[in-house]
């Protein structure tokens, strides 16, 4: 784990600047992109603030008059000129991923699969915006319906899924001819440059796609003009549901359309008459996938109790032959770090109050180096403790009886 792991900073897809307007811009200052590995900063990114976000929303508000002009098929041509491009780039991509997210190469390689397949989609579904004749209560009339582009649509990402999180927005937007301003995830700005520096290549106009990379810092007051500007019409987020709320009462003010994909804190359920082995299956792939941090990786596991010391037996024999830890890079790894030591941290707590109340360790519940967490088998666990009530996003098991 601590060996020195380097990305080639001379990659053409390994862009620092913001993109606004068709240009890459500058800002007063940068901020680092780490590798949550090693720690070692892998480059300095523009760190965007409220001027430059207006000035992407702006750009975004000017380009939608002649985007929304577009035909359906002129739209779809342009958007699966961007996936072709993904795919022609697919291992320069998946590398990004892996090394400022953390993921297993594999992992890296099946979500830019997943992320331009989105693309893929919404290139077909652009020539499908239907309208229809809807039945009238009146004999002399007929309801048309058409379907219009709402406008600018501000675009903010997690850090989880850095690439397929954005294509998943970005596409079905530019299909319906609205226009994006992107804000992603302060610990991962460099897939969305990349997706960028693509889009660019494919020929989608300026000021279509706007990306405003900044730091933590800057988050608040960027998030504040893509929340409030009375040029943005939409709003769709994907992160915390703390952070959710905040961007609602935001977006009430102008009564901006919204979409909220917040914070999870899913079952997984194993009844007495199931079948273990299978079960095991599934509760490896649900929990372990990207070291447990999707929003639908399952967070409390719930055993009948005439099954539960097989089930506990059986997952940890089974965490014991899957599961490598290791930097994304290496062939074997199928855990990589979580993606910053405040998250392994968190994870630490959960265990620490999990044990203080009862909770039995049975695999790994130590923090390793820099950001690394063991996966952590717990028994014996309670509905009063922590990580029974929390989202956990990270490798612990917590079997309940």
């Amino acid at each position: 784990v601590v060996q020195s792991y380097s990305l080639d900073v001379s990659a053409p897809l390994l862009r620092t600047q913001g993109y606004v307007d068709g240009r890459w811009i500058s800002a007063a200052s940068v901020f680092p992109v780490l590798d949550p590995a090693t720690g070692q900063e892998i480059a300095r990114v523009s760190d965007c603030g409220p001027a430059e976000a207006k000035q992407a929303v702006d750009a975004a508000y000017k380009a939608f008059h002649s985007w929304k002009q577009y035909t359906a098929k002129e739209r779809s041509v342009l958007l699966r000129k961007w996936f072709e491009l993904m795919t022609l780039h697919k291992d320069e991509l998946a590398q990004l991923i892996t090394f400022e997210c953390g993921k297993p190469m594999c992992e890296s390689l099946g979500e830019i699969s997943y992320s331009a397949s989105f693309l893929e989609w919404f290139s077909e579904e652009a020539r499908r915006v239907y309208g229809d004749i809807v039945p009238s209560p009146a004999k002399d009339r007929k309801l048309l319906l058409l379907k219009q582009p709402v406008g600018v649509a501000s675009i903010i990402t997690p850090w989880n899924f850095p690439s397929a999180m954005i294509t998943r927005k970005v596409g079905a937007a530019l299909a319906a001819g609205c226009t994006v301003v992107v804000k992603p995830a302060e610990d991962t700005p460099l897939s969305a440059l990349a997706l960028a520096e693509l889009a660019e290549q494919a020929g989608i106009p300026a000021g279509v796609v706007n990306v405003v990379p900044c730091s933590r810092e800057s988050t608040p007051s960027v998030g504040q003009v893509l929340c409030t500007d009375p040029l943005v019409a939409k709003i769709s987020f994907t992160g915390s549901t703390a952070t959710g709320k905040v961007l609602l009462k935001m977006a009430a003010d102008t009564v901006k359309k919204v979409s909220m994909e917040l914070g999870g804190h899913a079952p997984f359920i194993v009844f007495d008459s199931a079948d273990l082995d299978k079960a095991v299956g599934g509760a490896m792939a649900s929990k372990f996938r990207n070291s447990g941090q999707t929003c639908v990786c399952s967070n409390r596991f719930l055993v009948q109790s005439a099954v539960y010391d097989r089930f506990v037996e059986k997952l940890g024999r089974a965490m014991d032959a899957e599961l490598r830890l290791g930097h994304g890079s290496e062939p074997n790894t199928t855990q990589g770090p979580l993606i910053n030591t405040r998250a392994a941290e968190k994870v630490l707590h959960q265990i620490s109050d999990a044990v203080s109340r009862g909770a039995k360790v049975v695999k790994g519940g130590k923090r390793l180096d820099g950001s690394f967490m063991e996966p952590t088998l717990l028994t014996d666990v309670t509905a009063d403790m922590l990580c029974t009530k929390e989202e956990t996003f990270g490798p612990l098991v917590p079997v309940i009886r």
